[in-house]
This record gives structure tokens, C-alpha cells and sequence, in this order.
């Protein structure tokens, strides 16, 4: 199975509690994931929830040419205002694990994702990689620099 990998860096011009408050809410997600996906979260969780250790969550995802399917991540790790990982439990990939950092910096917080993932099927899904998904990925990631960009500046 071959894993990718996808890092990513975004500064943001808040400072490091209003971002921890903000990308450590699973409700937040849909806000800076785009509109086209229909992504919804489906637990039972308030604005107000923050992440912690062991908390799963679940969503309604349409992907590829608006198909919906269920996915589910578990947050497997979280230091609070430092970083936390989410890995995929059910859904479209062998492998989800991503890593979101945060560092305060001058003028702001700097926040770094890590990606690793990989596409079931064998040689279909290396194909399957090269030819759609990895494209998908990275077009979701520049839609949430876009978003977050939008939502608190640069």
C-alpha cells in the first residue's frame, strides 16, 4: 500500500487561543471545507465541544459526483494549543492521518498539517491517486486556505 503525504503551512492573524478555540471544534470543519463535498457532521455535539482524546466523530461526505458515504475519525491525540490528530476509522481511504500544529509566532499563530494517506485497492488505487484523488486532497487543502483566509485575514 503506498501512503502520500501532504504538509501544509498557514500563518493566521489571531492569536493562538481564538485559533485553538476555533480548529478544535468538529463543528468548525464545515466552514472551511467546500461547499461541494456536503459535508456534515453528524454527531451529537454543540458549538461549544472541543476535542479530546478518544472522541470520535461522524460525517455525511459526498466526495466524487455528489455520492454521500459516511466517514468516521477518532482525535487520537491533542496537546492543548500545541497540536492534535485525527485518524479515519471508516471511510474512503486504507489510511487518514493527519496532524494539525500550532505555533504562536509574531503577529499571529502559525498552523502546519500533515497529511498521510493512502487509497485502498492496490495498483487501482495508486492509479486512482495519481489521476483524481490526490488532486481532490489538494484541492480541498487550498479551499481551506482560501476559507480560513477569508474567515480572520491575510
Amino acid at each position: 500500500m503506498k501512503t502520500y503525504v501532504l504538509k501544509t503551512e498557514q500563518k493566521i492573524p489571531i492569536g493562538l487561543d481564538e485559533a485553538w478555540d476555533f480548529f478544535s471544534s468538529p463543528l468548525n470543519l464545515a466552514k472551511i471545507t467546500p461547499p461541494d463535498m456536503s459535508f456534515v457532521v453528524t454527531s451529537d455535539y454543540t458549538a461549544d465541544t472541543k476535542m479530546y482524546p478518544g472522541m470520535i466523530i461522524t460525517y455525511k461526505i459526498a466526495p466524487v459526483a455528489g455520492i454521500k458515504m459516511n466517514w468516521m475519525t477518532e482525535i487520537t491525540h491533542v496537546a492543548d494549543k500545541q497540536y492534535f490528530v485525527d485518524e479515519q476509522r471508516f471511510g474512503p481511504y486504507a489510511l487518514w492521518h493527519h496532524q494539525h500544529h500550532f505555533k504562536a509566532i509574531e503577529g499571529g499563530v502559525q498552523m502546519n498539517d500533515i497529511l498521510h494517506y493512502a487509497i485502498p485497492y492496490g495498483f487501482i488505487g495508486t492509479i486512482a491517486n495519481k489521476i483524481f484523488v490526490g488532486k481532490e486532497v489538494n484541492k480541498i487543502f487550498a479551499y481551506r486556505n482560501k476559507a480560513i483566509e477569508r474567515l480572520f485575514g491575510y
